[in-house]
């Protein structure tokens, strides 16, 4: 599998309690689909990053998120969260996400989100799971250098 374009796709409806004053999505609900949509691409792969805490002592934590708006979602709207990896570092691994509703060319928001893997203990990176690099089909040897 060529990990960078191995994407997944989620469907949404958009709930009541996800629109604002003015009867659009709020703002934050956008980071939480992208969320969703990365758990929906490990489940796909599949890995259960959920595992790792309790056998190694590591975990994932999001260092960045940048959302870019293009067009509103609206209550009741239907739409799909597009998931994709981009660069896999030596810690980290950066996702793609993009907000899409049927009919329409153009995504209604787009995003990049980065996880880094750490020790719990120390709070500092630690190589990606072997196992997660397998699963992406990652070259281990290609793993070098401190970069997230």
């Amino acid at each position: 599998m060529d990990a960078p374009s191995y994407s997944v796709r989620t469907g949404f409806r958009v709930r009541y309690s996800e629109v604002d004053y003015q009867g659009i999505v709020y703002l934050a609900h956008y980071v939480m689909y992208f969320d969703h949509g990365i758990h929906e691409w490990f489940r796909a792969l599949p890995y259960d990053y959920t595992l790792i805490r309790k056998t190694s002592g590591t975990d994932f934590h999001t260092v960045r998120v940048v959302v870019d708006y293009k067009r509103p979602l609206r209550f009741d709207e239907l739409f799909e969260v597009e998931v994709r990896p981009g660069r896999i570092g030596r810690s980290s691994i950066t996702f793609h996400a993009s907000i899409l509703v049927k009919g329409e060319t153009e995504p209604r928001a787009t995003g990049e989100v980065v996880w880094v893997h750490a020790d719990q203990a120390t709070m500092r990176s630690t190589p990606l799971p072997a196992a997660l690099l397998e699963r992406v089909g990652k070259d281990l040897s290609a793993q070098r250098g401190t970069d997230r």
